[in-house]
């Protein structure tokens, strides 16, 4: 019996996409969804950063999202890209444990990111002669170490448990990346207390914020049904509609995926249900908070114009 002291032994991902004519335009497909993403992504960031009017709470929380979901995305796509076109399927041990830790950092990170975001817009909905109290630049920096500091430990805890299980079996995880729920069949000890502990880490991480999330805006929109303010009740309904679109495309699945028992899940849905958090949800929450938001359609005006200034 082989113990998992063997560091030098690969795992095998088996991959998301079959290798045929197929399998190569889903891959085209995803490679463009993937381009677009960082490229979304990065424009965000580059707008709140050069644009004053989005020197705001929400807008450097926003930036965090999109650092996130370049993270996110990156952590995943290119490995996965790189064995379909090379034919080969290995991932090194410290491979998998890097690649396991950023998947999870992002994924814990990001959901307490989008809860202190739905926190922020219920204070400036809600108590706005408080908004500059509640949200001063020390909490909004306060809520951002926070998040990526909490998400690190539970994915570094998380990693380190998963790379120290010994794995007897075959060594090839039914995936597309290191996913820890996805490596665990492969383990040749009884896992039930690690599975417990990702059920309490899911719920701690998803489902809370989850929860919290939806609350505090049932009180948003119970305060903007009552707004006197018809442009007021619009702009505070675009704002919220927005945030409350990028949590549901987030949330929806991991709390699907991870909270279910292993009986109930099958390989092949988990794949699918990935490929929406890990790849299409980062390029969609640049596109629904430009196209819906218009501070930031008049941030990538003033930009593109002084870009076009700079050309002249």
């Amino acid at each position: 019996m082989e113990k998992w002291n063997h560091t030098s032994s690969d795992f095998i991902l088996l991959g998301l996409l079959p290798p045929n004519q197929t399998g190569l335009l889903f891959l085209f497909l995803i490679i463009l969804v993937f381009f677009h993403a960082l490229v979304g992504n990065l424009a965000m960031i580059h707008l709140i950063r050069v644009d004053l009017r989005l020197h705001t709470p929400m807008y450097f929380l926003l930036s965090q999202l999109s650092l996130m979901d370049l993270m996110y995305v990156s952590s995943t796509v290119p490995k996965m890209a790189f064995n379909f076109l090379s034919g080969q399927k290995g991932i090194s041990f410290l491979g998998c444990g890097v690649q396991s830790f950023f998947f999870l950092t992002m994924a814990g990170s990001e959901g307490l990111l989008l809860a202190s975001m739905a926190y922020d817009r219920y204070v400036a909905i809600c108590h706005p002669l408080h908004y500059a109290i509640c949200m001063s630049e020390s909490m909004c920096v306060k809520m951002i170490v926070g998040s990526w500091t909490v998400g690190s430990i539970n994915s570094l805890a998380h990693t380190v448990y998963a790379l120290h299980i010994p794995y007897c079996r075959s060594r090839a995880i039914d995936h597309f990346f290191c996913d820890v729920p996805a490596m665990l069949p492969l383990a040749c000890m009884d896992t039930w207390v690690y599975e417990y502990m990702v059920f309490v880490s899911t719920s701690l991480f998803l489902l809370l914020p989850f929860l919290g999330i939806t609350a505090s805006y049932g009180r948003v929109l119970f305060v903007i049904y009552h707004m006197r303010s018809r442009e007021g009740r619009k702009k505070a309904f675009a704002t919220c509609s927005t945030h409350l679109t990028v949590v549901t495309f987030y949330y929806t699945p991991f709390v699907y995926t991870y909270l279910r028992p292993r009986n109930l899940r099958s390989p092949a849905e988990d794949k699918i249900l990935a490929v929406f958090y890990t790849i299409l949800t980062p390029m969609l929450n640049p596109i629904i908070y430009s196209l819906r938001n218009k501070e930031v359609l008049g941030a990538m005006t003033r930009v593109f114009g002084i870009f076009s200034t700079l050309k002249e």
